[in-house]
């Protein structure tokens, strides 16, 4: 024994044989291949329970404006009952607006067909550039790497949603003296 990796080493002595290399590249998009189906599902549900949390919060404080509007027009003595319905219905929607569930559902969305087209990516890497060579596959690899970088996180997504802010503009620099 001289230390040297044979092919038949495993994964050690694999590494330096193009073979070995096509092996170890092909586990890695499927690694990838496997957290993008993670990624996706994870996202799926976020965006679920976000936009439950828009129906209960919104759907409440309609029907509680609605009542209360009518109990207040209804009777004079209806109308602290249908103050406290108001109130009642300006919490939840309060609510609605700082929690911002229908942008983070929407944030939740992208994200998960951006975890869904890397995952397809990553498919399509395996069955066609893994048969081409190192070379192509190490390149595809690389692009599935930076692919999987630039899906945003929740708090990017919320940001991007979010107005631009507003631009003071500055004066005119007079032309000539």
């Amino acid at each position: 024994m001289t230390g040297e990796a044979r092919p038949d080493d495993g994964a050690a002595g694999d590494a330096g044989h193009p073979e070995g290399r096509m092996r170890h590249l092909a586990e890695e998009v499927r690694q990838i291949a496997a957290e993008s189906r993670i990624g996706a599902r994870r996202a799926q549900r976020r965006s679920k329970l976000w936009n439950a949390t828009y129906i209960c919060l919104g759907f409440p404080a309609a029907v509680l404006a609605g009542i209360s509007g009518a109990a207040g027009l209804a009777s004079p003595g209806a109308r602290v009952p249908a103050a406290i319905l108001a109130l009642l219905s300006a919490g939840f929607s309060a609510g609605s607006t700082f929690l911002r569930a229908d942008a983070r559902q929407m944030a939740n969305l992208r994200r998960r067909y951006a975890w869904q087209n890397l995952e397809t990516r990553a498919r399509l890497v395996l069955a066609h550039e893994a048969y081409e060579g190192v070379e192509q596959l190490h390149t595809a690899l690389v692009a599935l790497l930076e692919m999987r970088a630039a899906i945003p996180s929740s708090a990017l997504v919320l940001a991007e949603a979010a107005p631009p802010p507003l631009q003071v503009p500055t004066p005119p620099t007079p032309l000539g003296p």
